[in-house]
């Protein structure tokens, strides 16, 4: 009976120090630089897990190895609740992409909950004589290897997306990494690099202003006024998630708490109206099916990485 009683009161001690959480700040980790649409996400909830907790939530950008540098600071961290990580699909995509991984993606991290998904658009310099994706694929097949086109990074969905309408449409385009959608978003307003791959809530000011204009969508399906790829290319479509992930050891009444405490205020908060004003989806997911969900994206991007022989730059 005494250890009957000794596992009744760790299970007590257990669950009303994850009620009490968090006791000190923490901290959140975007895996991008600051200004991209990431980094916005990241400081939407945190600052709203700021108001829910009553605690300082500090968001610290660790850009680099798309979307790996930040992440596997995530990995090493102690699983005590006071390390979290905002991942968006490069997530899911570095494990096929990239060799000699410093972390498992499965094993070394815990899914706490998917926040948002929204939609990649595929935008250009208003001087690029294109403007839609016939006249792209047309444009890019008179001038092979000659079209740049600038992503928030190496293994995002701006970059496999582009590499799978490169196989399918028999075009040759020359990606040109950064570290986060800021500078990319620059160097196509400057002219340096034609062609833009974001999220479209990131870029929605530029293409108000006609400093970028739309070519098409990357979405299943057609959601707005703008044309999507699939429509003139099938089987070419992605959309961006992003959710957050914790250090795994993570104790499960904890992880249940800190996934309960966001997805509620992703779900159903002032946080929920101002995502969708930006063009957010909120999801607000359970653990169980944002691990559901990485596992699948996991093996979908694979398919692609293999298909489209896409290597991380």
């Amino acid at each position: 009976m005494r250890w009957v009683f000794a596992f009744l009161c760790l299970a007590l001690s257990a669950a009303s120090s994850a009620q009490q959480y968090p006791v000190k700040p923490v901290r959140l980790i975007v895996p991008f630089p600051p200004g991209g649409a990431t980094d916005i996400v990241g400081r939407l909830v945190a600052g709203k897990m700021q108001e829910v907790w009553r605690q300082t939530v500090i968001v610290e950008n660790k850009p680099g190895a798309g979307t790996v540098v930040g992440t596997d600071a995530v990995a090493k961290a102690p699983p005590d609740g006071y390390t979290l990580g905002v991942v968006v699909t490069a997530h899911v995509i570095n494990p096929s992409l990239r060799s000699g991984m410093p972390y498992d993606t499965l094993k070394d991290l815990a899914a706490v909950t998917q926040v948002s998904v929204q939609q990649l658009v595929i935008a250009a310099h208003p001087a690029l004589p294109a403007n839609n994706i016939a006249e792209l694929i047309e444009l890019a097949k008179r001038n092979p290897g000659k079209l740049s086109y600038a992503t928030p990074g190496s293994g995002t969905a701006m970059h496999l997306s582009i590499e799978l309408l490169k196989t399918s449409a028999g075009i040759d385009l020359v990606h040109v990494p950064y570290k986060g959608g800021a500078p990319a978003q620059q160097d196509v307003i400057g002219g340096r690099v034609p062609i833009l791959l974001d999220v479209l809530y990131a870029v929605t000011p530029l293409i108000d202003a006609g400093k970028i204009k739309v070519i098409a969508l990357l979405g299943p399906e057609r959601v707005s006024k703008y044309p999507v790829v699939s429509e003139t290319v099938p089987g070419v479509s992605a959309l961006s998630i992003v959710g957050i992930v914790a250090p795994s050891g993570l104790r499960n009444e904890l992880l249940g708490k800190i996934s309960g405490d966001i997805a509620s205020a992703v779900k159903s908060s002032d946080l929920t109206e101002r995502m969708k004003q930006l063009g957010m989806e909120p999801v607000g997911s359970t653990p169980q099916e944002f691990d559901a969900l990485i596992r699948a994206e996991m093996e979908k991007w694979g398919r692609v990485v293999k298909a489209s022989g896409a290597k991380a730059d």
